[in-house]
């Protein structure tokens, strides 16, 4: 019998609250340059060498990572892994943001929710790629973050959950299957503060039988889960995601959008800050 350490790092909780805030396009790029120092003699084999060095570098950066059971056209729950991605005019999605290359919306088909529970597995384990059978580790973690995504996009008891996720646009000729198409997600929480609580997860001293106090200045969004896919990072899914995310926050009347953030987490803190979340 195996066990699997489980760190439980310490948090900050961060509030969005800016009743004038409007959903806006954040964009960011980077690049990636091979240079090196030459002197005049540099024949032209040496020119194409590099050019193929920077030819190689591009199909690698520009190929997703594809879960072993994807690749093998294997089903899981009914899934099709081999399905593709349908456009937009055929999901009828009004509530959709475009931002580069990418679309922010809330996920609708079940093989759109496990590729989301799959990069939530990637991101879980990113940094223990050194333990074993990490890959049968991250399909259980997959397979349960799976069933229980499903299970909080239904409304419960007047809470709410929407699975988001960044998808690439459509391209002219050109067809991806779902589990390539995805490369960001994020859970957007509707919920009520427990009676005594002035932001989620406060300490109070509550009654044995605490309640929930469903008034509407006690409605608060909680955004969770966020995370994209390591070979598309730093292009500004994370931020759009956010401001998506609020944006839907504030369409369902809710004014104060929280989120956590691991304490060691600084390039998390300051993105959360620059987007105009306070630490609580």
């Amino acid at each position: 019998m195996s066990t699997i350490p489980i760190q439980k790092p310490g948090f900050h909780i961060l509030l969005f609250n800016s009743p004038n805030y409007k959903c806006t396009k954040i964009t960011s790029s980077w690049t990636m340059s091979m240079d090196s120092k030459f002197s005049s003699t540099v024949n032209s084999n040496s020119d194409i060498k590099n050019k193929k060095m920077k030819e190689e570098l591009s199909v690698k950066l520009s190929s997703p990572i594809v879960p072993k059971v994807v690749e093998e056209g294997l089903s899981s729950n009914g899934l099709r892994f081999d399905r593709l991605q349908p456009s937009e005019q055929e999901l009828i999605r009004e509530n959709i943001f475009e931002f580069g290359q990418f679309v922010a919306r809330e996920a609708v088909l079940d093989e759109e929710f496990w590729t989301a529970a799959w990069l939530r597995a990637e991101s879980h384990w990113e940094n223990r790629t050194y333990e074993r059978y990490i890959d049968i580790y991250k399909r259980k973690f997959a397979d349960q973050e799976f069933n229980a995504v499903k299970k909080r996009c239904k409304v419960q008891n007047g809470d709410s959950c929407a699975c988001i996720i960044a998808v690439r646009k459509e391209q002219k000729n050109v067809k991806r299957s779902i589990i390539k198409s995805v490369v960001g997600t994020l859970d957007l929480n509707i919920r009520y503060l427990l009676q005594g609580e002035t932001f989620p997860g406060e300490r109070v001293k509550t009654p044995f039988c605490c309640s929930v106090n469903r008034t509407p200045p006690s409605r608060y969004g909680y955004i969770a889960n966020l995370c994209v896919a390591k070979l598309a990072r730093r292009q500004g899914i994370a931020s759009n995601m956010m401001s998506f995310a609020v944006e839907n926050a504030k369409s369902n009347g809710v004014s104060q959008v929280y989120v956590h953030v691991d304490r060691n987490n600084r390039p998390g803190q300051l993105l959360y800050q620059k987007m105009g979340f306070e630490v609580m």
